[in-house]
C-alpha cells in the first residue's frame, strides 16, 4: 500500500477517532460543570433550610460521588463500551471493597445516623466513644475529640454510635459535686449557712437553681457536707476549682478546727507527755 492509500485510509479513522476525544473531553467538561452547579444549587438550598453545615457536606459530599460515577459510565457509552458489563464490573469491586473495607464503611453508616439524629453537635462537651471533651469535627468516618488536657483524639464513629453518649452541653447548666468535711464539735448548720450565700458570689454559678449545701454523711471525722452549685458546662472548671478555694477559706476565716479521727487525737495526748508511754493494746 502506498503512501497516498495509507493516508486516504488513516485520515478518516484518526479525524473520527480526534472527533471522539474531542467529544468525550467536552462531554467531561461539561458534565463537571453541570455536577458543581448540581452541588452548590443543593448546598444553596440546604442553607435556605437551615441544615447543619457538618450535613450539608455529607449530603453535598454523596451526591458528587453519585454524579461523577454517572459522568464516568456515560463517557464509556459514548466511546462504545458495553456500560451494562461495566455496571456488574463496578458492582463487583464495590462488593469487593465493601468486604476490604466493612470497618470504614460500618464508619460511614454510623456517622449518616450521627448526623441525622444529631446527638451532640460540633463544640458539644461529651463523652462519647470512651473519650471525654469537646467535639471540634464530626466527619464522614470519624469524631474528632478534644480532651481537657487538648489531646486530639479520633473516634471511628460506629465506635461512637456502639457506646453510650453522655452529653454535657444538652442542657443549660450541669452540677458541680464536692464535699466538705467537718471536725467533730463544728456546728453543721452554720458551716451551711456561711458556705450557701459565698457560693452564689462565685463567678458564672447560676441563680437557679440556687446551690445545695447539706450534710450527706458521717464518718470517723465528723459531719460530712455536700456542697453542689450550678454553672453552664464552659464554665465547670473554673467554678469547680473557686468552689475549692471557697470552701477552704471560709472554714478557716470562722476558725473551724482540721479534722481527724477520735483514735488518732487520743494516740496524740498519750504520747504528748513522754516519748516512752508505750500504746496500751487494743481490747479483742
Amino acid at each position: 500500500m502506498d503512501m497516498t492509500n495509507w493516508m486516504a485510509t488513516a485520515v478518516p479513522i484518526i479525524t473520527a477517532v480526534g472527533l471522539k476525544i474531542v467529544g468525550a473531553i467536552l462531554l467531561y467538561m461539561v458534565g463537571r460543570w453541570l455536577i458543581s452547579f448540581a452541588v452548590n444549587v443543593l448546598s444553596k438550598v440546604l442553607t435556605a433550610r437551615n441544615f447543619d453545615p457538618t450535613l450539608q457536606r455529607y449530603i453535598a459530599n454523596i451526591l458528587g460521588v453519585v454524579l461523577n460515577i454517572v459522568l464516568v459510565v456515560a463517557i464509556l457509552g459514548y466511546f462504545g463500551v458495553e456500560t451494562t458489563s461495566f455496571a456488574a464490573l463496578l458492582a463487583g469491586v464495590g462488593l469487593a471493597i465493601g468486604a476490604a473495607w466493612s470497618g470504614l464503611l460500618g464508619n460511614f453508616a454510623a456517622g449518616a445516623f450521627l448526623i441525622i439524629f444529631r446527638p451532640y453537635k460540633v463544640g458539644d462537651y461529651v463523652v462519647a466513644g470512651g473519650v471525654e471533651g469537646s467535639v471540634t469535627e464530626i466527619g464522614l468516618f470519624n469524631t474528632t475529640i478534644t480532651s481537657p488536657d487538648n489531646v486530639q483524639t479520633i473516634v471511628g464513629n460506629a465506635k461512637v454510635s456502639g457506646d453510650t453518649i453522655k452529653n454535657y452541653s444538652s442542657h443549660s447548666y450541669r452540677r458541680v459535686d464536692r464535699t466538705a468535711q467537718l471536725a467533730f464539735g463544728v456546728d453543721p448548720l452554720d458551716a451551711i449557712a456561711r458556705l450557701k450565700p459565698a457560693l452564689a458570689a462565685i463567678p458564672n454559678v447560676v441563680a437557679e437553681p440556687a446551690p445545695d449545701v447539706e450534710i450527706v454523711d458521717f464518718n470517723e471525722r465528723g459531719t460530712v457536707l455536700v456542697v453542689r452549685p450550678y454553672c453552664h458546662t464552659s464554665h465547670y472548671w473554673q467554678v469547680y476549682f473557686d468552689t475549692n478555694k471557697l470552701i477552704a477559706a471560709t472554714f478557716g476565716a470562722a476558725g473551724f478546727p482540721p479534722p481527724f479521727t477520735v483514735e488518732r487525737d487520743q494516740v496524740m495526748i498519750m504520747d504528748a507527755p513522754a516519748r516512752t508511754t508505750k500504746r496500751a493494746p487494743k481490747a479483742d
